[in-house]
């Protein structure tokens, strides 16, 4: 930065203090004079001479004037008012004591009031600094919205350093607003189109040093808790002139500006946050609501469309009629199952009843349930020789199985391959459980999202009925409720998905 004054204007303060100091001690020569004239004693001259030095101190700028103040006086006295007259010699050698203490008492004086001026300025810098830092914290934390925090932020900044100070607010992915906020000197704010975004961007990027140099500003960067905020901008005149108390308290008006902006970003959020929270809520409700609405007219059309189905040959035209209506009713009541798990899920009530399972019971229930509804469909099974006990929930492993064979015939033809395959893996006490077709397989670009809430796979499927995606993503949570974990991939050498997932087995502790 530049130093306090430039250097034309250094040069008329020392021409002005220079002046000054003439026409001081000038003055208290002419009064000397006159004293003498009258018949005053010397004493009232040296003091005449001792209250310009004080003036002088008073008046200029720095500890210089006065002291050559206070050696110019003692010359002065010994030039024009001791004998031998107009001249620097001295008859009388009391007067060098007269000279000495006369020396001694100016510099004290001019020393003395020097120091209190200065301490006056600095105090009157202090009151300024603090009367500006107070005026911005009490502005900001009034503020309620960003536009208020940058009014403020310019209007005490520019009142402290003199100038027309901006600020520029960032956006959310880091790049510069179109616009920002200019104070005028009428205390007015106006918009200003941001001239370059990207060379912005790239210099605050880029930056290594506290400030920024432009071509019409110096731009301070606001440094958030995570992030850039935005920058304040000080015009190219005035930031050259900036001294180094001027440049503490603008960082700290900047941090101020900061932690208000931080604060009103986190609030945001946090709002944001518990609408989502609340909607979240009432959507869960409602889902619930309905599904449980739901489930009984859905039993009960599975119930007649069954009995309509027992009570009519396969070649009568009312069996085709209830077996369709008892296929898109158990969709129908697997979908309502699935929302809610969901809600329980999400509100953190579904409770496992963990008891050692026989696997191959959990087995045969999913199988003999999706038989029904996908009659057409062979599923392999490939499971070891032994009796093998897994604790689970077996109501929910079988949720798990059905909506993961149900995904496999959904994407695989009538003809296609079908399997679960089981397998124990004694060092790791894992069961393994996949779950394999033949279909097409799931695209590069489905496979990172397959597990999300309401994902659903870009893949076109045959049957009407695509789900809303919530299968998979319940497959997810019951899996790992249970410890266990669960991934899909493609098969390798061949077409089509393998599902993969994992429970923990019982560890045999022997004593």
């Amino acid at each position: 930065m530049g130093e306090v004054n430039t250097m034309p204007e250094k040069i008329k303060i020392t021409l002005k203090c220079a002046v000054l100091t003439i026409l001081l001690l000038t003055g208290a020569s002419v009064i000397g004079y006159l004293f003498d004239d009258t018949g005053f004693p010397e004493t009232n001259i040296v003091i005449t001479y001792l209250l310009a030095v004080h003036m002088i101190a008073w008046l200029t700028e720095g500890f210089l004037w006065g002291i050559l103040s206070s050696i110019a006086a003692t010359f002065l006295f010994n030039y024009f008012f001791t004998e031998p007259y107009l001249t620097f010699s001295v008859n009388d050698p009391s007067y060098m004591i007269t000279f000495v203490i006369m020396t001694i008492v100016a510099l004290i004086t001019s020393t003395i009031v020097s120091h209190a001026k200065k301490s006056a300025l600095d105090a009157r810098q202090k009151e300024a600094e603090t009367k500006a830092v107070y005026n911005l914290t009490n502005h900001l934390t009034d503020a309620d919205n960003m536009q208020d925090i940058v009014g403020y932020a310019i209007d005490e900044i520019s009142e402290y350093l003199g100038c027309q100070a901006a600020c520029l607010c960032f956006q959310e992915n880091g790049m510069p607003e179109n616009f920002f906020i200019q104070h005028r000197a009428d205390h007015r704010q106006i918009r200003r189109e941001t001239e370059d975004k990207e060379e912005i961007k790239g210099r605050i990027e880029q930056l290594k040093t506290s400030y920024s140099m432009g071509a019409e500003f110096y731009d301070w960067p606001i440094y958030g808790h995570e992030k850039k905020l935005g920058i304040i901008r000080i015009p190219l005149k005035t930031a050259q002139t900036i001294g180094a108390e001027q440049m503490r308290l603008l960082r700290s008006m900047i941090e101020s500006v900061a932690l208000a902006m931080d604060r009103l970003r986190v609030s945001a959020l946090h709002n944001r946050s518990r609408e989502e929270t609340i909607q979240e809520r009432y959507r869960a409700n409602l889902l619930r609501a309905i599904s449980h609405d739901l489930r009984t007219p859905l039993s009960g059309i599975m119930g007649t469309s069954e009995m309509i189905m027992d009570m009519s040959k396969q070649d009568d035209p009312r069996y085709d009629l209830a077996s369709a209506i008892h296929k898109d009713a158990d969709w129908l009541h697997s979908l309502v199952e699935n929302i809610l798990s969901l809600t329980r899920l999400q509100e953190g009530k579904l409770i496992l009843n963990k008891q050692p399972e026989a696997v191959e019971e959990v087995l045969a229930v999913a199988i003999e349930r999706i038989s029904k509804q996908w009659p057409k469909y062979e599923i392999d099974v490939s499971m070891p020789n032994e009796l093998l006990m897994i604790p689970m929930d077996a109501k929910l492993i079988r949720q798990v199985l059905i909506n993961l064979l149900d995904n496999a015939i959904k994407h695989t033809p009538p003809d296609g391959e079908i399997g679960i395959l089981v397998e124990k893996n004694e060092n790791l006490h894992f069961a393994i459980f996949k779950v394999i077709d033949s279909g097409s397989g799931i695209s590069q670009e489905d496979l990172p999202h397959i597990f999300q809430m309401f994902y659903t796979s870009h893949t076109q499927i045959s049957d009407a009925k695509h789900g809303i995606g919530l299968g998979l993503t319940i497959c997810d949570a019951i899996i790992k409720a249970h410890g266990g974990n669960i991934e899909v991939k493609n098969r390798i050498n061949r077409t089509g998905a393998e599902f993969t997932f994992t429970l923990p087995m019982e560890v045999q502790i022997h004593e």
